[in-house]
């Protein structure tokens, strides 16, 4: 027994589909693009349309990017793209949790740190002398600058470990 045919709408609704995950490609780096296992012609596709600034001409690149779609696997682009989105949202989320261990390290003083060592695994010296430079700086401009230098600090540790998976969120 043969399979019904989809109907119209349903072909059309993951025509759309494809496009508009081909439209995220747009998005990407050409390195990133370069990494992706897609066709040739639709990588050339992809990269004109970064080019591209006229609304019009940009709208018939973006369905001719969906018609390509059509023609090859779109399962790795979307394991991809998915990766991609991680990565972001977890370096956003370092990007937050540096900020308040900044803002509790400058607050709380040398326990902040000494709880910040124990749960990064980093080394308390830069940061407690960071520490101090702030408490005894002389002007705001100064110790704002210091702020950013320990923020830094703060944020290359936690990057660190995140990619190490050794602080669990």
């Amino acid at each position: 027994m043969t399979q019904p045919k989809p109907s119209k709408t349903a072909r059309k609704k993951e025509q759309l589909e494809l496009q508009q995950l081909g439209e995220r490609l747009i998005e990407l780096t050409p390195e990133e693009l370069q990494a992706l296992p897609i066709e040739e012609r639709l990588r050339e596709a992809v990269l004109a349309a970064t080019k591209i600034r006229s609304h019009g001409a940009l709208r018939r690149q973006k369905q001719l990017i969906g018609k390509l779609m059509r023609s090859c696997d779109p399962e790795p682009i979307r394991q991809a793209l998915e990766a991609r989105g991680a990565e972001d949202r977890r370096a956003k989320r370092v990007f937050a949790d540096a900020e308040r261990w900044r803002d509790r390290i400058t607050n709380g003083g040398s326990d902040a740190v000494r709880s910040f060592c124990e749960q990064s695994g980093a080394s308390s010296e830069p940061l407690v002398e960071l520490l101090d430079r702030i408490q005894s700086a002389p002007n705001d401009r100064i110790e704002k600058g210091l702020r950013r230098q320990l923020f830094r600090e703060i944020h290359d540790t936690l990057m660190a470990a995140a990619q190490d998976d050794r602080i669990s969120q």
